[in-house]
This record gives structure tokens, sequence and C-alpha cells, in this order.
């Protein structure tokens, strides 16, 4: 029996172990405490600490500390950076397999933070419940089901005997849920490796590329009036809706949505890049026409678009400068422009796909009976950060990303586990391992 097939034996002989380690994973609700209106405390560090007891028992070295956001003032401007953010009790972890080792070195990244449960779920989503081949649970798609994988894929390797030839660096960090910022810490830390995989949900495909979002408030100015009387010209001190001129910039969007359906497009997404409206707020009282209108809206863009600190500059002066022109075609808004107050950029990344990392998580996942299909993320994920500083990264993980946040949340236990084969052939097949 060869390395391999020695290491796989040992996923199919432990199954049951490793769903019981997603669970436990779940049942310690690691909640981003920004999803709280009032202070709490975050769980985050008793996941992480379990974590620590799980990979020091494995025989890695292990680090956890705190990020300081003073620490991290140097990226201001740049993805993941919020000045001020407290991480009391909101560790990152590291634990490093083999640090001395001299072949090929791979990271095996996640967030460990998760939303709040939110209402209509009709299990505990705390419990990590199984039914019907799937586990229900928050994180159970984003993105516990990941992290359990690479965990127990490194697991497989040392227990079934063998250690990698080249350092396998585990890291788990907080913060995604809420901007990144842990990513961007651990990097500033100083880890580097030839290769990482983010263990994002990708239903088991290949994700080398995800997009930059931006989230933005649209301001409309309007004059408010009573709304059932005769109104004089705005120039003459005339009521002016609000919302009809929020109207007016959606149907102007309308028309940006199809030039960027035909421009902003990418051979590894299904879908091109758009600006969705997602909220509308408008009006006070039935009998007033609008004062004011807010166009809250999430705009996607590509890694090829991003501006020189690596974010999505280049698209947020598209979007004002269109915004600027628009206003100058309507007489009032020319003289009340609208403005944008810019809320959120999550920043974007793409490893070439014929990157021999890529290729190598392509061939891995084939040997173990799947498709091994290439397709791109729409949104944002943590692979900015390992990217920028050279290291070539995929997204890949368990789980169908389009139920992340839902109610019920699930993952197929099924994909876990090839999950955890995939990963652990791609530590066979880039790091090398050899008998312990």
């Amino acid at each position: 029996m060869n390395q391999e097939q020695r290491i796989m034996q040992w996923i199919d002989g432990h199954r049951e172990e490793i769903l019981s380690f997603l669970q436990q994973l779940i049942r310690i609700p690691s909640v981003n405490p920004w999803f709280f209106d009032e202070p709490a405390p975050s769980k985050e560090k008793d996941l992480q600490e379990f974590l620590l007891r799980k990979l020091s028992g494995l025989g890695a070295s292990t680090e956890l500390w705190e990020p300081v956001a003073d620490d991290l003032k140097p990226y201001e401007g740049m993805a993941g950076y919020y000045p001020g953010r407290d991480f009391t009790g909101r560790p990152n972890l590291a634990a490093t397999f083999e640090p001395d080792a001299k072949g090929k070195s791979l990271l095996l990244f996640g967030h460990i933070d998760v939303v709040m449960a939110g209402s209509k779920w009709t299990v505990d989503p705390f419990e990590g419940k199984i039914a019907d081949g799937k586990m229900y649970g928050r994180g159970t798609v984003d993105m516990k089901g990941g992290v359990a994988a690479m965990i127990m894929a490194i697991e497989a390797v040392v227990r079934s005997g063998f250690k990698p030839k080249g350092p396998v660096v585990v890291g788990t960090v907080v913060d995604e849920e809420a901007g990144g910022m842990g990513a961007l810490d651990f990097i500033h830390h100083g880890y580097r490796t030839d290769a990482c995989i983010l263990t994002e949900p990708t239903s088991l495909t290949i994700a080398p590329l995800c997009r930059g979002i931006l989230w933005g408030k649209i301001k409309v100015q309007g004059r408010s009036g009573h709304i059932e009387m005769p109104q004089a010209d705005w120039k003459d001190g005339g009521a002016v809706d609000a919302i009809k001129k929020a109207r007016y910039l959606l149907g102007r969007l309308d028309r940006l949505n199809e030039e960027w359906a035909v421009r902003k497009t990418h051979p590894y997404l299904s879908i091109p890049c758009q600006v969705h409206v997602a909220q509308l707020n408008a009006g006070e009282y039935p009998t007033s026409f609008a004062n004011e209108a807010e166009i809250v809206f999430n705009a996607q863009y590509l890694p090829s678009e991003r501006d020189e600190k690596l974010v999505g500059g280049n698209v947020k002066k598209e979007l004002t400068d269109f915004l600027a022109a628009a206003a100058k075609e309507d007489p009032w808004l020319s003289e009340h422009p609208p403005e944008i107050e810019w809320l959120v950029d999550a920043d974007c990344a793409e490893t070439d796909a014929s990157h021999p990392f890529v290729q190598t998580c392509v061939r891995s996942l084939k040997a173990i009976g799947e498709e091994g299909k290439i397709e791109g993320l729409g949104f944002h994920t943590d692979m900015g950060w390992p990217v920028n500083v050279g290291i070539p990264t995929v997204n890949f993980g368990p789980g169908d990303p389009s139920l992340a946040h839902h109610s019920d949340e699930f993952t197929p236990v099924d994909e876990v586990i090839q999950a955890v084969k995939m990963i652990a052939k791609t530590i066979v097949d880039w790091c090398g391992v050899e008998e312990a």
C-alpha cells in the first residue's frame, strides 16, 4: 500500500471522527461581535484555544496572538485595515508542521468567525445536527466545514504515520465577516508559504479568483412639500420629490449595468460585475414629498481593476464620475448633486489558472473522483492578502456558498469527507510526505 492509499484509508476509516470534529466547531458559537448592538463576549477565543489544543496534540508548533490595530496602521487605505478595532479576546492562530523541512510549503487558511444565527431556523443553529446526509448549523458552509476539512487532512497525514517534506502551516483567523482584518494581521505577522488553500465553500470546485465588493450609499436630495397640494417650480421654492430623482438615477444605473454586463466579465465567473441596489430608504410622512432618498448598493469589481493600494479605488472613481455625469443631465440634480458614501471595500485577487499549484489542486481533485472544475467566486474571500505577498492561492472547500448566512445553513457530509481527501492529496503531491 503506497502513501496515498494509507492516508485515504485512514480518512475512510475515521469518517465519524471527522464529522464529530466539525460538530465540535459548530457547537462553539464564534459569532463575530460586530453583529451585536451591544458589546458581547466573543467565543472566537474559545474556538481558537480548542483548535490550538487539537493542533498541538498533532505535533505542530503553535502561536496564538491578538491583533493590534495600531500595529497595522501602515496599511491604512488598504484591504482589511480598520483603525481602532479591538481584538481583546479575539486571537489569530498559526500551527506549523515540520517548520524546518526543506520541501515546498503550504498554508491551509480559514476564518473561524461566523455571522449571527438570525431567525427562522428549524434546528438548533449551534448543534451540528446531521439528517439526510447533511450537517446543519451556523458555519457549516461559511466556513467551519472547510476549517475542519483542512485540519483533518493534516491529521490524516500525521496519523497515517507520515510527516510532510515541506512546512504545512494551518492558519485560522478572526474577523473575516467584518472586513478581513484578521487575515491582514496574519500576513503582517510574517507567515509566508509557497502556496495556499483557503478553504472557503466552493462546492468542491477550484476557485483561483474572487471578486471585490464595494458597498455604497447614494444620497439624493429633494425638497419637502405637501404631497396633495399644487407646487411651484423648484426654482421658485416648490417641492422636489427625492424619490422621483432616485428613480431617475436607478434608470441610469440600469443602463450602466447593461454596459458592465458586456465589459466587466471574466471567463471563470458565471455572471458579470453589476451595481445591485440592495436597499431604498426615503420619505418621512405619507403627506409629504421625500426630502431625501438613499440608494444602498453592492458593486462588484475584478482583480484587473484594482488600484495602486490593491483595492477598488478605480471603480469608486468610475461610479463617482458616473453619478456626476447623470446629475448634470437633470436640472435639479445638477445644482444639488447626489453624493456617494462608501461603506465597505472588500478586496479581490486572482491566481493564474495555469500556475503549477492550481494545476496540482485540479489533479488532486480529479484523483478523488471529482470533476476538477475551475471557476471563480463572485464574492469576497480572504485570499487577497496571501496573493498580495506572492503566495499563489486557491479557494476550495465543502458546501454551497449560496447557502452561507442562511437559516438552516447546511453542508453535505460527503463533501466534507471529499474535501479532507483532496487537501490531504495536495499535501502529498505539493509538499511530499515521508515516514515519520
